[in-house]
């Protein structure tokens, strides 16, 4: 007895239905991205089309078969909802886990860092290196918040308001959104102590960094920092000029400066501390933690002078009297006009030989 087309058609159809109910739970639960491959972060660009994230995922040998998420990843709309970011990619995820983290826009932060800066451009280029953002981006955002924010800060002192630390922010963050995050944590930063402290010494914040500034780079020895503030917080108090060699190198913009002239100090500069009294505009360099807390816990001194030590272990002398500082810079002086004079022989000896 031969079998009815109505069974022949049930058999067919129903090989086909389970066929079909096989691929598509293949396409939807089987693991297709970096199957057998480790754990990778998928940058998405911003403006990113649909068909940039699959050419990403293409170039980056993210998944097995890029037709099955494709096809899934239309069905589920997210061909229209790509957001852009730094997204945390597991190892044998599935096209449907895959899609809905791409389609939820939640990622994975990076990490920024930035210390050792001078200048805004220094900043840029440290504070963009992970992120979406380019550093003439944030440079002209930087610059359009300093002039049109209500904290006090301006373009000269713009950079007291970056506490040098590593943070976490989206990949994918907007200019603004990073200075409103880098605003908070230097609130954060500025806790009630520490602005009891900097009201004790009559300075605002801002003039604490300017001045932590200057104070690091006198020297590289943490423990002397405490006692340098404390030289010019007394200088301050007694509206004596800093004369600090720190903000005259800004002045002549030549950072490889080693020895500041007497021609130097008469740049006409508001950072040339030997010409006018007081605090800078801004600081000469972007203060660690360290230095800010050195000006905030200064050791109470009555040195009004200093100037390195003439063994050039990197310290210095320090004194309330001019005669011994006079005293102090004559030894020191004596004693690099020797190391010059050996420098000199040395080289002259290279030479011969």
């Amino acid at each position: 007895m031969k079998p009815s087309k109505g069974l022949i058609f049930f058999l067919l159809f129903s090989i086909l239905l389970i066929s079909f109910s096989f691929y598509a739970y293949q396409i939807v639960y089987t693991p297709n991205v970096l199957v057998e491959k480790s754990n990778r972060i998928l940058v998405i660009p911003a403006n990113a089309s649909f068909k940039t994230v699959q050419d990403e995922l293409h170039k980056g040998d993210y998944v097995q078969d890029l037709m099955a998420f494709s096809f899934l990843a239309k069905i589920m709309g997210y061909h229209h909802q790509v957001k852009s970011g730094r997204y945390a990619l597991r190892a044998g995820m599935s096209n449907l886990e895959a899609i809905r983290l791409l389609r939820s826009g939640t990622q994975d932060p990076v990490k920024i860092t930035f210390n050792n800066v001078r200048l805004i451009p220094d900043l840029s280029e440290k504070i963009t290196r992970n992120l979406g953002i380019s550093p003439d981006e944030f440079e002209a955002g930087l610059i359009k918040f300093a002039m049109n924010n209500k904290y006090g800060f301006n373009k000269d002192n713009i950079l007291t308001m970056f506490i040098p630390n590593t943070y976490e922010v989206y990949a994918n963050v907007s200019v603004d959104a990073l200075l409103e995050k880098m605003h908070h944590e230097y609130e954060l930063f500025w806790n009630d102590e520490r602005k009891e402290k900097a009201k004790q010494l009559v300075l605002t914040t801002i003039e604490v960094s300017i001045l932590a500034s200057i104070v690091q780079a006198e020297t590289v020895k943490r423990d002397e920092a405490p006692i340098i503030a404390s030289l010019y917080l007394n200088r301050l108090s007694k509206g004596i000029a800093l004369q600090a060699d720190p903000t005259l190198v800004f002045a002549v913009g030549d950072f490889s400066l080693k020895r500041v002239l007497n021609e130097h100090k008469q740049i006409d500069s508001p950072y040339n501390t030997y010409l006018y009294p007081g605090l800078p505009p801004g600081p000469v360099n972007m203060p660690e933690i360290s230095s800010i807390d050195a000006v905030l816990n200064y050791t109470p001194t009555n040195y009004y002078y200093m100037c390195a030590k003439e063994d050039f272990s990197g310290r210095h002398n320090f004194t309330n009297s001019y005669k011994e500082h006079i005293e102090n810079a004559a030894k020191y002086q004596r004693a690099l006009t020797i190391e010059q004079r050996k420098g000199r022989a040395a080289a002259e000896a290279a030479k011969k030989h």
